[in-house]
Order: structure tokens, then C-alpha cells, then sequence
């Protein structure tokens, strides 16, 4: 069985009725690995399918977003976000200049400029509900696959929470 969507093109099925997608997509000067998946085709509908297509054409603004939501959270010393900075902080130390692309004296905000938006992964099953529809992924250093931060969006583009994969 197969799913066909105007942006996505013909999604065909696995044997065990998952569905996948993966396109890297250009944005500015980063290339951002974009995968759509999901467990069971039968779980994804039309309206789910265009959601997707929002988000994926809507790229640009959805990074934005979330390094809003990132910025929102450096006020709270126990935040993910600011935990995270403060450990590739000790962990670069002096070093972490070199990631930086604009040195502005915050070095909290410099950190949260120089993240490199590495992907994002859509859960077509999840459409409208509880659980994240989305989950981008942002590393300081693109070398470190430990090292990031998941950003959790809804269906509707809103971002849920902003989490370290530690």
C-alpha cells in the first residue's frame, strides 16, 4: 500500500506498514536532514501529510521559533537550555569561540546563534495529539551526536519543550 501527497510524492509502505521519507533540505548556509515517519501508514491522515508539508516549506520560521523558545529558557539557571550551554561551556572552554559566528559578549546567546540546526523529524502518527509532532535537533559542534538539543513542536508549529538528549 502506498500514501500519495503532493509535497511528499508516493510514501510506500514497508512490509510492516511503516512509512518513511527523508529529503535534505537547504536553508541559508545549513543543510538540514529532514525524515517523515511513522508505524503504521494507516495511523496517517491527509491533514497530517499537509501539516508536514507546512512545516518543511516553513523551515526557516520554525528555526526561529525555536531558538526563541531556546532564548525564553536562558532565565532559568536549571533549564535544559542553560544546562546545556554551561556544559559545552566547561567542556570547550576557551574553544567554544571558535563555534560562534557572531561574538556579541553573551556568550549564552552566542551559543544559541552558532547551534547548527542538524534535523528534523516528523512523527506523521502524532497530528493533533498529546506527544510531539515534530522534533528538530540542534549540536553546538556537528561532530558531537551527544551533544544537542531536541526542540519538541506540536501539530500546529508551537513548541512544546526544549529538551538535551542526555
Amino acid at each position: 500500500m502506498a500514501i500519495e501527497h503532493d509535497f511528499f510524492g508516493l510514501l510506500e509502505s514497508g512490509p510492516d506498514g511503516s512509512i518513511f521519507w527523508s529529503e535534505n533540505v537547504e536553508f541559508g548556509d545549513q543543510s538540514v536532514t529532514v525524515d517523515l515517519t511513522a508505524p503504521d501508514q494507516d495511523d496517517v491522515s491527509q491533514a497530517a501529510l499537509d501539516v508536514a508539508a507546512a512545516l518543511v516549506s516553513s523551515i526557516e520560521l520554525i528555526d526561529r521559533t525555536s531558538r526563541e523558545a531556546m532564548v525564553s529558557q536562558l532565565s532559568d539557571r536549571t533549564s535544559e537550555v542553560t544546562e546545556y550551554i554551561l556544559q559545552q561551556q566547561e567542556d570547550l572552554g576557551a574553544e567554544i569561540e571558535n563555534f560562534f559566528v557572531d561574538v556579541s559578549g553573551d556568550t549564552h546567546i552566542d551559543v544559541i546563534k552558532a547551534l547548527q540546526f542538524m534535523s528534523m523529524t516528523i512523527l506523521a502518527d502524532e497530528h493533533g495529539g498529546d506527544d510531539p509532532f515534530a522534533v528538530l535537533e540542534y549540536a553546538l559542534d556537528p561532530d558531537a551526536t551527544d551533544d544537542v538539543l531536541l526542540v519538541n513542536l506540536s501539530s500546529d508549529g508551537s513548541v512544546l519543550s526544549v529538551t538535551s538528549a542526555d
